[in-house]
């Protein structure tokens, strides 16, 4: 289907539009089936949508107790003695997908899921990786990288972290047949989720991911956490791979720091570099990929429409 690009005036035009594909999308899905499955993210991007699209449910104009979703991460390792305490942590995403949307819905989802990282601990995670290093191998050429356990692993807790937290949560995926409908964010560096920038395509499924010191230390600056020692060191990730299955990816960017990923993701190879560049082929393949961003996240795109349309990239603006 190619890749289309839609350039709004700023953020809050950014949000209408892309709130208004999303009910459209919605709608004409659940004239197909019953239920709409919609993959989620979490980030400043999305929030806009997130009210718009409320706000569409609540004045009936379609049917949220027939939509279930999937989130794309969650941290591990967040402050807490216990699970609970993880996962009403502030800075957990299940915490942010209530406080941004869930709430605001007057007829709830059939059902809401988040990746189960706040039921490893930390640091048993950490001391049995240290004490049974065959039984997994790290992947990525950068600090950011994947933590492949493997099939039959000697530790139980890593058997156990495979088998139900990483292929449970891909298996609950398939049980809802698939995902319809993947919003997704960009970070400064084109990752998508925890894929973190390096990691490689091939078998990005659901992740652990051991966080990039560069993440860690923005999750710092930005004020989520106090100190390193505070921040999460891991999360569980959906991966390019598995995210770009939907049947549609719409991503949102805004603001300069989006500008340099988003303009390589599209005009250049896809590289595991920059892990949302994996939409391109995801788009050769058939896939529908709509970027919405704003006029500063779509600067590049917009002085190389050129490039773009030898690209079969269709970009238009609106206001």
């Amino acid at each position: 289907m190619g890749i289309q690009v839609i350039v709004a005036e700023d953020f809050a035009a950014l949000s209408e539009v892309a709130a208004a594909i999303v009910k459209k999308k919605i709608q004409e899905i659940l004239k197909k089936k019953k239920e709409a499955v919609l993959g989620l993210a979490t980030g400043n991007s999305p929030t806009g949508l997130y009210r718009h699209l409320a706000r569409a449910a609540n004045k009936g104009e379609f049917d949220s107790t027939r939509c279930r979703s999937f989130n794309l991460d969650e941290y591990v390792g967040l402050p807490g003695d216990n699970v609970q305490q993880r996962v009403m942590h502030p800075e957990s995403y299940a915490y942010f997908m209530i406080q941004e949307f869930f709430s605001l819905l007057g007829d709830k989802f059939i059902e809401t899921s988040v990746p189960y990282g706040s039921l490893i601990e930390q640091k048993r995670l950490m001391a049995e990786l240290k004490a049974n290093p065959k039984d997994w191998e790290a992947r990525g050429t950068d600090k950011g990288k994947s933590i492949v356990i493997r099939d039959t692993p000697k530790s139980e807790y890593l058997g156990w972290v495979r088998k139900e937290i990483l292929d449970g949560y891909a298996r609950k995926i398939r049980k809802a047949g698939g995902i319809d409908l993947q919003i997704i964010g960009v970070g400064g560096r084109g990752h998508v989720a925890f894929h973190e920038s390096g990691i490689p395509f091939k078998g990005s499924n659901v992740m652990l991911v051991r966080l990039d010191d560069n993440t860690v230390a923005n999750a710092v600056a930005d004020g989520h956490f106090a100190t390193k020692k505070d921040s999460p060191n891991y999360a569980i990730s959906m991966g390019a791979e598995l995210v770009y299955k939907a049947k549609t990816v719409m991503l949102l960017a805004n603001g300069e720091r989006k500008v340099e990923p988003i303009t390589q993701s599209i005009l250049d190879d896809p590289t595991p570099e920059i892990p949302i560049s994996y939409g391109q082929i995801y788009a050769a393949g058939g896939g529908e990929l709509i970027y919405v961003l704003d006029r500063i996240a779509g600067r590049e795109l917009l002085a190389n429409k050129k490039a773009l349309a030898r690209k079969y990239v269709s970009i238009r603006e609106i206001g």
